[in-house]
């Protein structure tokens, strides 16, 4: 058993409302490892962070990357840092070669930045979200560039017209 497709991105590309509109196209269930997050510590993301540390954040997350690679049939949405641990990026990398699609959801600050606003969930873009979201894209895009065998950009798209993208993609790859 393995995800139909595994969608990574930054904050704000859109991974989680992409997921549901791919999935309902696909008519296969859904999965977002932050919520596999929270359930496995029992509390939001950020408390996790405040009370516990990005470290043990980390670890829980490569955990449930790991089981909801292992275990769900679906489209799996990850958190947009996942990607950032050597093992996760080794999953991933098995997972390809195994013909699986994995899915850089891509956008541009200026489309991310009302999506992600102010949220105080989301505890890296704390301060000054704008230069935290550019800082993290330079660090991570050539991991998700690397990673991704689909790229799409979702700037100015609905979910459901990044959705068909992602479908046509992956049909084009098989």
């Amino acid at each position: 058993m393995a995800p139909r497709a595994v969608l990574i991105g930054p904050p704000g590309s859109g991974k989680s409302t992409v997921a549901k509109a791919l999935a309902r196209l696909w008519g296969v269930p859904r999965r977002d490892t932050d919520t596999d997050i929270e359930k496995r510590a029992g509390k939001p993301i950020p408390d996790i962070f405040v009370e516990d540390g990005e470290a043990r954040f980390r670890e829980i997350e490569r955990e449930a990357v790991d089981d909801a690679l292992r275990t769900h049939d679906g489209v799996l949405a990850l958190g947009g840092g996942a990607i950032l641990a050597p093992e996760t990026q080794g999953l991933l990398e098995r997972y390809v070669l195994d013909g699986g699609a994995v899915v850089f959801l891509d956008v541009s600050l200026a489309a991310a930045a009302p999506r992600v606003g102010l949220n105080a969930s989301r505890p890296l873009l704390v301060g000054n979200p704008r230069a935290q979201w550019v800082a993290l894209m330079d660090a991570r895009r050539p991991i998700y560039e690397r990673l991704a065998t689909v790229q799409v950009l979702t700037d100015k798209t609905s979910p459901t017209d990044v959705a068909a993208r992602i479908d046509a993609a992956v049909k084009e790859r098989a």
